[in-house]
């Protein structure tokens, strides 16, 4: 069971995580994250249940755009236009960190958590999952929540639906 956030997550998300790390455990597989408006807080719940440390191979917390380029490759070009937070920085991230990790499956996250710049749209996000030589998925989402734990809570149950399907 979780240890670290269990007091702020509800026990059904635990009982996710660890199901999720179990099914990856048993099928001897590896995760990485690559991870921005939630900084870090998925590849956190995937480090805190004993006995699957193994599972999670490694994060990337890429929270601004140089983050993103030098440890994940991401284009220049693709973080300039169409920016940050759409679904080719998203897919060029879960790629990104397939190719500088040993993981099997890969899940990225990038969006707005909170009020931003002018541009900004609150609740906005975009997930990627990426699998080792097999093809990667998007999914876009805009979470009514827009205060920063709320889309963040929110797009950790995203990330684990994704997963969840990766393994299926």
């Amino acid at each position: 069971m979780p240890e670290t956030l269990s007091p702020a997550l509800p026990d059904a998300l635990d009982a996710r995580v660890e199901a999720l790390l179990q099914a990856v455990c048993r099928r001897d597989l590896r995760l990485a994250t690559a991870e921005s408006c939630t900084g870090g807080l998925l590849a956190s719940l995937l480090t805190d249940v004993t006995g699957c440390g193994h599972a999670f191979e490694r994060g990337f917390v890429t929270y601004t755009d140089a983050a993103k380029h030098e440890l994940l490759g991401v284009p220049r070009a693709l973080l300039k236009d169409p920016g940050a937070v759409s679904e080719a920085v998203a897919r060029a991230m879960a790629e990104g960190a397939i190719a500088h990790s040993g993981a099997d499956i890969a899940l990225s996250v990038t969006g707005y958590a909170g009020p931003g710049g002018p541009d900004a749209v609150p609740g906005l996000v975009h997930f990627a999952s990426a699998v080792r030589g097999g093809p990667t998925r998007h999914q876009r989402r805009r979470f009514k929540e827009t205060d920063r734990a709320g889309v963040r809570l929110r797009c950790i149950e995203v990330a684990l639906d994704m997963l969840e399907e990766r393994l299926d």
